[in-house]
């Protein structure tokens, strides 16, 4: 089972990957906590998380786009 987490300040970009992710039918967990992203060294939104491996927007829409 994949573990997938959407990190996100619900921004217009997280927004939209999210409803991608419901519209694909993909199960997954959504962390608005912008203190951890900042001490992951993340400067922008949304990023997600795929079993470990981190996505900026744009592989993110590929990797939902491919499935």
């Amino acid at each position: 089972m994949e573990s997938i987490t959407l990190y996100s300040t619900h921004c217009p970009k997280c927004q939209v990957l999210e409803k991608k992710l419901e519209k694909a039918g993909i199960d997954f967990s959504v962390c608005d906590d912008v203190n951890f992203m900042r001490e992951q060294g993340w400067t922008s939104a949304p990023m997600l998380e795929v079993n470990g491996e981190i996505m900026d927007f744009r592989a993110a829409v590929e990797w939902i786009n491919q499935r």
